[in-house]
Formats: structure tokens, C-alpha cells, sequence
């Protein structure tokens, strides 16, 4: 393979704390490349020099001649007065992109729903951030790199974005390197990872699951890491053996000599111990949204939907940009009040949302770190031990150095692990998080989950980390825009095909679909079909709350729990089932 480019002997040092020290690294052709570590270890730091975007103190940068790389800043780049269009493609008409498939597709893919003619000062960020990835990516340059990519990407354009960089080249052209906390993604498109701390980097064959394995033989032969860390690497190891088979296929090493170090590691949640201590917090009735609908002017965001909470319950939301995800969080909180139906709420239930803000600490700023947490209470209980607020802060990340600093001088990442830090120690029975994963690296994450697989209350979880959603929920949920809830037995990639259904129906010319349409006589069968599916899930709605309260009164019955798990997800099947009876109708009516 040939050498695109590479960094030798590089350092770079900020104030007294140096970064990078000494490192060689290179890019060939067909390398894709995803970079980790702790936030503020050198990750963006290192891609900067590669692509000539900074400069090193020591050491140099070489890139063999004609080949061009592109970057994706982090940070916003974009002119604000250009125009979408402009910022894109230039002065390039119309039929000269349009001609062009894969200018299309990226086109389509990101900025199908941002106005071509508005100007880049009007966007929202997430609508900023797909501009600036349009830009790039329509591009022919040999090697890219992408800063944070996924940042303000929903699931779906996550899964878009890893199927371009799966397909943009031939196996063996092209390079890319990525620094993102998002492990699915890092996963799906990278063969190589490269790990960067305390200013060096460690290079390891294979994505995420791959690098999680080697890291954790790594720690155990050389036995350099504190214990800590080794038993929070063994926890992770274990999830990545017992999750989907895909991960353990991926990783291109010998995986047998890691398999010792996790035989003993239990499952990361003890499921009934959590839902029996649940229900001592909570009682049998939690939050229930019952025939609830909400509108915002002429715009209905939900449409009679019934929503109900179990003790211990762990779901995940997942859905399009402005399908209400952050509104459904704050209708179980009670701060937004619905147009019709009601919210019961449960008489012990103590509510604590995470909101994609961290507004909530500023009448904290002054305080240091350890301070904040102390005033809350000094010591706590976490997964049946206990704990000071010391080794609670810690455990999130919070050296004994980094705990006296005061919160003004955290990083965002920093500031959003003390936020939700904050909120667990109000001992909340019902914890809600709006797209945690903000600003935190994949090792902050692992330490997040462990805190989370301890935690016995019910918790929601709005996110587009698919890894995080199959990690900490049980079960997952999709809104689609039209104003409904589905379960999603079958999880994210549930979601998907469920939304690449919508699309492929939606594009169909509207001639064809008046041509083709469907004969009264299908019109009433669909009906019948309708009416009878809608009858049997209210009554699988019902069995389904029936089960739950037998749950709640069969706490401390290890095997009753076990049969009564299986009826549920007996249930959930024939609900799926259903509602895909119930689509195939609504669209016939359509």
C-alpha cells in the first residue's frame, strides 16, 4: 500500500502540559482509522497537524505529492452571510452537481430539508454541521478527516454517513481517520484505532469491540493500569462479548486469550435485584401517559398516545429530528402539560432530567467540583456499595486533582459528567437523559454505563448513540414524525428499515401512486383490517399492564419474574406484528 502522508517525532505542549511527545505515525492507502482517548489527551490535536491545520513544536509533517486531504473542523468554518447552496457547491450550476449520483445522494442525505437559498447565519447547528459535512464529502480528496462527524447527526445519519465511508473507496484507496465518542460508528467504518494519552499513541488492529479486547490483554500483561480501570475495561469487555455476534466477529485478532479475563464478570445488570429494589422506591405505579395528544399551533406533535412506565423500566427513544423526542420528556416531567389526556403519576415518583444544556450549573460556577457534590450528601450507595463523594466523583472521571477545581474551569465534557453526577446524587427514582453522550469520550461513556448498571429507578434514554441505547435500556421505542410511538422489538435497526420504508413510500411520483391506487373494495378491507388490529393491540395494551403489576407484586419470586419476562416478550412480538398490520392498512387508506 502506498504512504499518503505522516507525522515523525511530532510534540506539542500547551502551557506546562504537553500533549504529544515524540510521536511517529502514518497513513497508507486503504487505512480507516478511528481515534480515542480522554477528552483534552491530544485527539483533535493530532489530527490538526496531520492535515497541516496546526503546527508541532518538534518533528514534521510530510504528504506525498498530489494527494489532497480534506478536514471537517469541530468548530464552525462556515462563511454566515454565504448562502447553503454556495457554501456547498460554489458557483456551480445546477446541472453540473446535479449530474453528478454521488453529489446527489450526499445532497440528499444531509441537506434534502435545508432551504438551498438561505443563509448560513439562519441554520441550526445541526443543520450548520451538515452543510459543512455536504462540503467535505462531496469533495474528491484522498484522504479525510472528521472531527466529532456525528455531532447533531440522528441515528439515521449515522448509519448513512458509516454506509458513504464503507463505500466511498475501493478497499485498498483512499484513507480516512475520525475522532468521535460514537462506538457503533467507530465499529461499522474502522479497521485500525489509534489511542492517545499521555502523549503517546498506541495503535491497535480492528474498531472499537476490537480495541476494547487488545486494550484489556494489554492491561493485564503488562499490569500497569490501576485496578480501577482494569475492572471498568473487564465490564465493557464482557457487554462486547455478550452483545450482538457482529461485534465479535469484527475484531481481526486472536480474542481467545481475553476470554479468561471475563469469566467471572457478571452480566452488567442484575435485572430482578434492580426491579425489586424499584419497586421498594417507587411503588407499583410510576408514569403513565394515557390517550395523550399535543399540539403547538397548527402543528400536532403527538396524537393519542398512551405511554406507561414501569418500576425499574429502561427505554430507549430514538427518532427523526423534531419528532418530539425532548417534548415526550418533558410531558412525563410535567413541564409541559398535554392538549388532551392525561399524565398519572406516581405518588413516591421523583423525577431528574439531563437536558442537552448544562444551564443547571450555573448558579454552582464558584464552587469546586467536590464541593458541588458534598453539598448534595457524603456519601452514597452505588450498585449495593458504598461510596464517599470522593470515590463517586472519581469513578465519573474527577481526579483527586481535577475535584477541587472550580466548575468555571471545566471542559464541556467535564461539566456535563458533573451534571449528571449531580443529579444521581439527588437520589432520583426516575431518571430521564436527553442525548447524554454530549461531549463525553468512549472512556467517560464506559464509566457513565457502569454508574447507570447500579442505578435502581426507571430510566429513558433519548439518544442517536445506538451503542449507548443497546447498552443501558432493555427496550427501545421510535417516533417517526407522525405523531405515534412504536416499539421496536427488533431495535435501532428496526428503526431503520422502518424509515427507509417511509422514504421509499414517500418518493414514489404522486402520478403513479393516483395511477396505481388502491379499489374501494381494498379501501373497506383496509378499513376492516384497521378496526380489528387497533381492538387486539388496546387488548395486548392491557395484558401488557396486567403482566407488569403481577411483576410488581411477584418481587422476590425468581421464577415467576422469569415466566412473566417471557410473556412479555411474547407480547411484544404480536405487537410488533400488529403494527405493522396496522401500517400496511393506514397506507392502503392513505
Amino acid at each position: 500500500m502506498a504512504h499518503l502522508l505522516g507525522g515523525e517525532n511530532l510534540s506539542i505542549a500547551f502551557a506546562t502540559r504537553t500533549v504529544l511527545d515524540g510521536v511517529t505515525v502514518g497513513l497508507e492507502e486503504g487505512d480507516r482509522i478511528g481515534i480515542v482517548g480522554r477528552n483534552g489527551d491530544g485527539k483533535s490535536t493530532l489530527m490538526r497537524l496531520l492535515a497541516g491545520r496546526q503546527s508541532a513544536d518538534s518533528g514534521r509533517v510530510t504528504v506525498r505529492a498530489g494527494v489532497h486531504v480534506g478536514y471537517l473542523d469541530q468548530s464552525d468554518v462556515l462563511d454566515g452571510e454565504s448562502t447553503v447552496g454556495f457554501a456547498i457547491v460554489g458557483e456551480a450550476a445546477d446541472h453540473e452537481w446535479a449530474s453528478n449520483r454521488k453529489i446527489r445522494e450526499i445532497m440528499g442525505a444531509l441537506v434534502g430539508e435545508v432551504d438551498w437559498h438561505a443563509n448560513i447565519h439562519s441554520l441550526s447547528g445541526g443543520q450548520k454541521r451538515r452543510v459543512a459535512l455536504a462540503k467535505l464529502l462531496i469533495g474528491d480528496d484522498d484522504v479525510i478527516m472528521l472531527d466529532e462527524p456525528t455531532n447533531h447527526l440522528d441515528v439515521e445519519g449515522v448509519a448513512w454517513l458509516a454506509k458513504h465511508l464503507r463505500e466511498r473507496w475501493r478497499t485498498n484507496e483512499g484513507a480516512f481517520v475520525v475522532v468521535t465518542h460514537d462506538r457503533w460508528f467507530l465499529d461499522e467504518v474502522c479497521t485500525r484505532t489509534w489511542e492517545v494519552h499521555d502523549g503517546i499513541i498506541d495503535p491497535f488492529d480492528g474498531g472499537y469491540a476490537a480495541y476494547v479486547l487488545a486494550r484489556a490483554e494489554r492491561d493485564r500483561m503488562n499490569s500497569v493500569i490501576e485496578s480501577k480501570r482494569v475492572q471498568l475495561v473487564k465490564k465493557e469487555l464482557a457487554w462486547l462479548r455478550r452483545g450482538a455476534p457482529a461485534r465479535t466477529a469484527k475484531p481481526k485478532f486472536r480474542i481467545e486469550a481475553a476470554n479468561d479475563l471475563i469469566a467471572d464478570v457478571p452480566e452488567p445488570r442484575d435485572t430482578v435485584a434492580l426491579s425489586r429494589m424499584a419497586t421498594a422506591r417507587q411503588g407499583k405505579d410510576v408514569l403513565d401517559l394515557e390517550n395523550v395528544s399535543l399540539s403547538y399551533g397548527e402543528k400536532e406533535i403527538f396524537k393519542n398516545i398512551t405511554l406507561r412506565l414501569a418500576p425499574g423500566e429502561r427505554l430507549g427513544l430514538v427518532g427523526v429530528n423534531g419528532a418530539g423526542k425532548t417534548t415526550l420528556l418533558r410531558l412525563l416531567n410535567g413541564e409541559v402539560p398535554p392538549s388532551s389526556g392525561r399524565l398519572k403519576r406516581g405518588k413516591t415518583v421523583q423525577t431528574a432530567v439531563l437536558t442537552q444544556e448544562v444551564r443547571e450549573l450555573d448558579d454552582v460556577l464558584d464552587l469546586r467540583v467536590l464541593e458541588v457534590i458534598e453539598r448534595e450528601k457524603r456519601s452514597f450507595e452505588v450498585g449495593g456499595k458504598d461510596m464517599t463523594a470522593g470515590q463517586l466523583v472519581e469513578q465519573l472521571g474527577f481526579t483527586k486533582d481535577k475535584q477541587w477545581t472550580p466548575v468555571r474551569d471545566l471542559s464541556g465534557g467535564e461539566r456535563r459528567r458533573l451534571q449528571l453526577l449531580r443529579l444521581l446524587v439527588g437520589e432520583p427514582n426516575v431518571l430521564m437523559l436527553d442525548e447524554p453522550t454530549n461531549d463525553l469520550d468512549t472512556d467517560t461513556l464506559a464509566a457513565v454505563e457502569d454508574v447507570l448498571d447500579g442505578w435502581p429507578g426507571t430510566l429513558v434514554v433519548v439518544s442517536h448513540d445506538r451503542y449507548l441505547l443497546e447498552r443501558v435500556t432493555d427496550h427501545q421505542m421510535a417516533m417517526l414524525g407522525d405523531g405515534k410511538l412504536r416499539g421496536l422489538p427488533g431495535g435501532v435497526d428496526q428503526y431503520l428499515e422502518l424509515r427507509g420504508e417511509a422514504l421509499s413510500a414517500a418518493s414514489k411520483p404522486a402520478a403513479a401512486t393516483r395511477a396505481s391506487g388502491p379499489s374501494e373494495a381494498e379501501k373497506r378491507d383496509a378499513r376492516k383490517n384497521l378496526n380489528r388490529v387497533e381492538r387486539q393491540l388496546s387488548k395486548l395494551a392491557a395484558a401488557e399492564a396486567k403482566v407488569h403489576s403481577q411483576m410488581a407484586a411477584k418481587v422476590g419470586d425468581y421464577d415467576a419474574l422469569d415466566e412473566l419476562n417471557a410473556k412479555l416478550a411474547e407480547l411484544a412480538g404480536e405487537k410488533e406484528s400488529l403494527e405493522r398490520e396496522w401500517l400496511e392498512a393506514s397506507e392502503v387508506l392513505e
